[in-house]
């Protein structure tokens, strides 16, 4: 289906067509441009309304002709300005976040797009200090939990305990537990034992916290940060794969460079190191907003195909999968990965002032989505295959289906 939607888009440079089946009749016309103008003529009572569309190689960005242009117009300007905020608020973090592009790239496109995310890396990387930093920026409420294999899930989510109110009358109360914030820092996660890691589900997932029957709702925008190191295995418990498929990316925190490491002993290690202000560039309300319009940022059919057919290539008995894939790994990525995919995309092309989606907006988050959700079988663990590069594997082989 891809190749034939392709090779339609490759060659129609311009394209004029009518829906004569429909007792609207409709007419507009393509060019490579990425322009398109709609005319809708119902009858010779009605008026004809126009809509302006974006276009991606030669295909409607939206099958909703009907929009006025005001709307588009409307998206657009939004589009701008989201590419401004998101700017603002990571020049914001760089001023006390040194380097770690890649990584608050990721952590703030996981937020807008509401999902969580799980970093993997040694201590000491800023991690921490990462998600403090964007509390503040965004002026939002933070707390921490340290996992340890004694905590429980009540140190979690809360418990509820007997008191006496004034009159000296005993009763039951829930006493709310850290995870009742909106920026949640789980650190070093994989010490904690299943049952506990099982207390972050329904809070990743829904949003809320149920308590004896009571179904507690957790003020919103609410993001989950997980940390585990990839080093100690000591005395850990690997999160299981329900777990896992929760969190939106796995980001792989890297070392700093030589001048980065000199930066962060500069910024932090001198008499005369600059004092930092952080302003609050967004707040809870904003947020919502922006994650509302997130949903309007337009997806073709030839796109949401592509994000498909990527991730049916991470399974082993998929038409599209690569040869690596067929012979060491065991179950492919969920159905939650597609979502991920269309989601950080809507992201990453808003970042961009630009209201509609691209094949390269896929495929630049792809291993963050990709990778966690990839399980290797026993010989793919053997040989100790890197799960990044089958990632890269699938999407060259998904791409030979899409002419450039």
């Amino acid at each position: 289906m891809l190749g034939k939607l392709g090779e339609v888009a490759r060659l129609c440079y311009r394209w004029r067509w009518t829906d004569v089946n429909e007792p609207t009749a409709r007419r507009g016309e393509f060019d490579r441009t990425g322009g398109a103008t709609f005319r809708y003529n119902r009858n010779a009572a009605d008026r004809g309304v126009s809509a302006s569309v974006s276009i991606l190689r030669g295909f409607p960005m939206s099958d909703a002709g009907h929009s006025e242009v005001g709307s588009v117009e409307h998206l657009q300007a939004e589009a701008e300005q989201f590419r401004e905020v998101y700017h603002a608020v990571r020049a914001e973090i760089g001023e006390v976040i040194v380097g770690q592009q890649r990584v608050v790239e990721s952590v703030l496109t996981a937020l807008f797009a509401g999902g969580n995310v799980l970093l993997e890396g040694v201590p000491g990387l800023g991690k921490t200090e990462l998600i403090k930093t964007l509390s503040h920026v965004l002026d939002l409420e933070f707390r921490r939990i340290q996992f340890t294999p004694d905590l429980m899930p009540a140190d979690i989510i809360g418990t509820t305990i007997m008191t006496a109110d004034e009159t000296g009358r005993y009763h039951f109360e829930f006493r709310k537990g850290p995870v009742f914030t909106q920026l949640l820092l789980a650190d070093e996660i994989n010490r904690a034992s299943p049952k506990t890691q099982s207390a972050l589900l329904e809070t990743m997932q829904e949003g809320t916290v149920t308590v004896e029957g009571k179904v507690w709702r957790l003020k919103q925008p609410f993001f989950v940060m997980a940390t585990q190191n990839p080093l100690e295995q000591e005395g850990t418990y690997p999160l299981p794969e329900a777990q896992l498929d929760r969190f939106m990316f796995k980001v792989d925190v890297p070392y700093p460079s030589a001048e980065e490491l000199s930066e962060i002993l500069q910024r932090t290690m001198t008499i005369t190191r600059p004092e930092v202000s952080l302003e609050k560039l967004l707040d809870s309300e904003r947020i919502l907003q922006l994650r509302k319009l997130l949903d309007r940022v337009v997806v073709a059919p030839p796109l949401r195909d592509f994000a498909v057919q990527l991730v049916l290539a991470t399974h082993p008995h998929a038409e599209h999968a690569p040869e690596a894939v067929r012979r060491f790994v065991k179950c492919g990525a969920s159905p939650r990965a597609a979502q991920a995919l269309i989601r950080s995309a809507r992201v990453r092309a808003f970042s961009e002032g630009r209201p509609h989606i691209g094949f390269d907006d896929i495929t630049y988050f792809a291993p963050e989505v990709l990778q966690h959700r990839i399980l290797l079988n026993y010989d793919g663990q053997a040989e100790g295959i890197r799960v990044p590069e089958l990632v890269e594997q699938c999407i060259d082989a998904v791409r030979t289906t899409v002419p450039a």
